[in-house]
């Protein structure tokens, strides 16, 4: 017997595929995944060959059985293996005021990594991170509220390509002052923004680190220098 179908899901989709396989979030974005599967996701931390796995599993299906989560399945793992770290294709963003003379050309390489889905586990999952490691982090977080409401961050939509948005993802990633900035990677930093949100996932932050190093240290001469310097988030 068929499970109930919620409005505006259409199960007959699932019902063709015989092997398993899981709609699984990844980096921000969900894939529909099956065992031994090549994806490109967005960067993830780690290095190639090592093993990851996912808990936020949303669906599952092996024949005629479909398991919907709510919003995810408990105790649902789906392992994979990271082949390769990569770029994908250029992207090119052309912005131009009519009347105004104002025209910029912003080239972007999203950062990628190719993994390959391993086992799908139903039962009996585990992260890596225990569960102490979580009952620390509550434990801690008061603190860093405290932290937070005692200390103002810097002004980070100076950085020349970090809005509003780009601001407020880095923020709530703990990194809100120029000096930490300028201790992150580039991949980290577009890791943040994408994990913040899809339309974040575009911009260029090559710079962004020398940037904030010249902010932290006041010298916002050169680093207005260093800012018509840039074409398209990266330096000429």
């Amino acid at each position: 017997m068929r499970p109930l179908k919620p409005e505006g899901l259409d199960f007959n989709l699932f019902y063709k595929h015989k092997a398993m396989y899981a709609i699984v979030e990844i980096a921000g974005q969900q894939f529909k995944v099956a065992k031994d599967q090549k994806v490109f996701v967005n960067r993830l931390s780690g290095e190639e060959g090592d093993e990851v796995s996912f808990d936020k599993v949303l669906l599952t299906g092996d024949g005629d059985n479909i398991t919907l989560g709510a919003p995810a399945i408990e105790g649902a793992l789906v392992g994979a293996k990271i082949s390769r770290h990569l770029k994908g294709d250029k992207v090119i963003v052309f912005k131009k005021k009519r009347r105004k003379g104002y025209k910029k050309k912003n080239g972007h390489r999203q950062s990628l990594t190719e993994i390959v889905i391993g086992d799908i586990s139903l039962k009996g999952g585990k992260k890596a991170a225990p569960k102490t490691e979580k009952k620390e982090a509550k434990a801690e977080e008061p603190k860093a509220k405290k932290a937070k409401a005692s200390s103002k961050g810097d002004d980070l939509k100076k950085i020349e390509g970090a809005g509003p948005k780009a601001a407020e993802a880095l923020v709530a990633a703990g990194i809100d002052t120029f000096a930490k900035v300028a201790k992150t990677s580039p991949e980290k930093l577009s890791e943040v923004l994408s994990e913040a949100s899809s339309r974040l996932s575009h911009i260029v932050t090559e710079t962004w680190p020398k940037q904030a190093a010249l902010a932290a240290e006041g010298k916002w001469d050169e680093l207005k220098e260093l800012q018509d310097r840039l074409d398209g988030g990266v330096e000429k």
